[in-house]
Order: structure tokens, then sequence, then C-alpha cells
């Protein structure tokens, strides 16, 4: 293992039983309706040479986080996960204080699959932010780029805190799309307290027919809006399976960052995750 400096990270993947029922948004039949689990992460971990990950929720339960934590305690390598409690409770900071747990670096809310554009500006789900971000723990941001336009707001009323934004908040590289995700994320990046995933882009490329050239005019626009003080590496395994195998969405960004940032190397895929989830020191 290498010291915490040094440490390669996955810092956004997945683990789950697979159940039609349970996660209806798999087509059945796709390279990702089975069961993950630890032992995959392991082999593919170790394929690529990394040292550790962060788990993040798949599911809107309870359930979820005690799953999650459980993998971790079986898998030395899970050294966090992003975990799912009702935001929306008004209980919330109650809930917060009984479902304390080491491992717990921070929750998410699956933004995405929400109807509403201006979910994010409820006083509830802020409420419910604000209390997990005075906890000292991140809320992970998953939202698709049609969603972006109300973040800034929402940063705003939920006031300081880490926040991590998923997946560059999804831009539309299949459609080549640019604008308006590209000023909305440069609004987003101002705010100094969020970090921006570079994970899950092949996914939202030409499943295919995508090449590296597709994706990476998205990743030196975030690398502008963000620095590379602020970019983290992740997976997005096993979703990304997709579209790409896990070596090939190790090396996209590795042969990216070894052409505009080689100095960042150590930072996007280890440092940066463990300064955004706190991992290492008094939340």
């Amino acid at each position: 293992m290498r010291t915490a400096s040094r440490m390669r990270i996955d810092a956004h993947h997945h683990l789950w039983r697979y159940d039609p029922s349970v996660f209806g948004w798999i087509a059945s039949g796709s390279a990702i309706a089975r069961d993950f689990a630890t032992e995959d992460l392991r082999s593919a971990l170790d394929d690529a040479a990394l040292d550790a990950a962060i788990a993040v929720q798949a599911r809107q339960s309870p359930e979820e986080t005690r799953f999650l934590l459980n993998a971790a305690r079986q898998e030395p390598a899970i050294i966090g996960v992003v975990g799912w409690i009702d935001l929306r409770a008004p209980n919330i900071t109650a809930l917060l204080d009984e479902h304390t747990d080491p491992l717990v670096v921070g929750y998410r809310h699956v933004v995405q699959d929400e109807d509403e554009s201006d979910f994010l500006l409820a006083g509830t789900f802020i409420n419910g932010v604000r209390a997990v971000v005075e906890q000292g723990l991140t809320y992970d941001l998953l939202v698709n780029h049609g969603q972006l336009e109300t973040v800034p707001q929402f940063l705003d009323r939920v006031g300081e805190g880490r926040f991590v934004l998923d997946h560059a908040a999804k831009p539309d590289i299949a459609g080549q799309g640019w604008q308006p995700w590209a000023d909305r994320i440069s609004a987003v990046g101002e705010r100094r307290d969020v970090w921006c995933k570079v994970s899950g882009l092949v996914t939202e490329a030409d499943h295919t027919a995508w090449t590296p050239d597709d994706v990476e005019r998205y990743l030196d626009h975030v690398l502008a809006v963000f620095g590379p003080e602020r970019l983290i590496w992740g997976s997005d395994w096993p979703v990304c399976l997709l579209a790409a195998s896990y070596d090939r969405v190790v090396d996209l960004v590795a042969d990216w960052v070894a052409r505009c940032c080689p100095d960042a190397e150590a930072a996007i895929f280890g440092g940066n995750a463990l300064r955004a989830y706190a991992i290492g020191r008094a939340r």
C-alpha cells in the first residue's frame, strides 16, 4: 500500500445484488444486470493497480447505506461510503446522529431521477443537506446537465460545506452538447468548496463508438474551471462497463492527465478525494 499522499483511489464505484424490481434502470441482459460484489471490486482494483475505493449509493433506501458499510468491513480497500439518508425527513439531524459511522464520509440523493427541475431548491431538502454538511460530512450532487442551472442557488442556500459534483453534471457527450452545460458548470466552479468528479463520462458518450477525443473536450473545460486541485477521478464502475472496460476508463483520464496536468496525477487520482471527503482527518 502506498502512503496516503500517493494512494491511488477510485473515488466513485457501486456494489449491488442485482434485482430487476429494485434496479429498474438497468436493462435486462445488459453487462451490468448481475451482482457486483467486493470480490469483483478487488479484482478490478488489482488489475488497475489501484489502492483504495469509495463506495457510492445506488439505491434510495437506508438499507443501501448498511449494505455498503458491510461491504467496506469485508473489503479493506473501501475507505469511505457515500450513503443515502432521507434528507427530507423532519428529524434529519436526529437521523444523522443515530447513524454515525466513521466509514460514512457523505451522503447522496439521486436528483437526476427527480422530475422537478428545481428539486434542489425545496426547503426541506436544503435543510437536510445543510444538516449533512454541518456534521462535517460531504454532499455528492448527482444532477443532469439540465438541473445544473439550479446548483449555484442551491449552494448559496445551503451555505458553507464540502460538495462533490458527480460525473461533471452529465454533459450530453453523445450529442456533442456544449451549451448551456459549459457556462452552468463554470458558475458552479466559482464556489471553492465544490470538487468535480471526472467520472461516468464514457456512459454519456456513444457507448459503442466513443473515442478519447469525444470526452477530452469536456475534461479540458472542467480542468479550466475547477483547476487540477478540485478534480477527482472515479470509475463509476460497474455502470461504466456499458461503454468501456475498467482499464479503459482508468487509461482515458490517466493519459489525459499525463498530457495536460502531469504534476496533478497524484491529486486527481487520490489526494483530492481524501480532501473532499475529509478522509484521514477530523471533520
